[in-house]
């Protein structure tokens, strides 16, 4: 296999997407492993473009499986100055790299998205890079506070996860299309 920085974007979508759904009970050290990434970052990255580091996802959940793959929500000032300042430093760092669409398959608004793996490849973070007015990433952060305030639906949520967990276990984006509708409406119900 080629190297992931040579590989064409829409093979690497593809493998990205096929990789395994797996979820796990609830581990403490998620935490702690977000403050570790959030202070390795602050530690290299240019200070003037990263505004706040944000733990979101079911791994900010306690108590709640999850898929064991920290989420954080990063604001930057700029995501112009991102992709030349910051992509080429985590690029070198071995972090996978990908420029996303916010909604939909194709269409703009894009922002920085990257995947850190251990030593034997299994995802361990996932970093989104956005500026302050992508509002539909910083309202993940009103669901997990949602999620933390009101257990019985957290149960919900993590009940649903591991069925589609169950029926697609090497297809992401079905796991994803999957909890859209709960997400949602479980967002609406926390800006109420």
């Amino acid at each position: 296999m080629s190297s992931p920085h040579r590989e064409i974007r829409e093979d690497r979508i593809r493998r990205f997407v096929s990789e395994e759904v797996a979820i796990v009970p609830y581990d403490a050290r998620w935490r702690q492993s977000f403050q570790q990434e959030k202070k390795s970052l602050l530690s290299y990255l240019p200070s003037g473009l990263i505004r706040r580091i944000e733990h979101f996802g079911s791994t900010a959940v306690p108590g709640l499986s999850a898929k064991p793959i920290v989420d954080m929500l990063v604001e930057v000032s700029s995501l112009e100055e991102t992709k030349l300042r910051i992509v080429p430093i985590l690029e070198a760092r071995a972090y996978d790299y990908l420029w996303r669409p916010t909604m939909g398959d194709d269409g703009p608004p894009f922002y920085a998205w990257f995947i850190k793996r251990d030593s034997n490849g299994a995802r361990t973070h996932h970093i989104h890079m956005v500026e302050k007015s992508f509002a539909e990433h910083w309202d993940r952060l009103l669901f997990r506070d949602y999620l933390i305030a009101h257990p019985e639906t957290a149960r919900a949520y993590e009940a649903l996860k591991l069925r589609l967990a169950a029926a697609s276990p090497s297809d992401r984006d079905a796991y994803t299309r999957g909890k859209t509708e709960f997400v949602m409406e479980t967002t609406k119900r926390a800006k109420r």
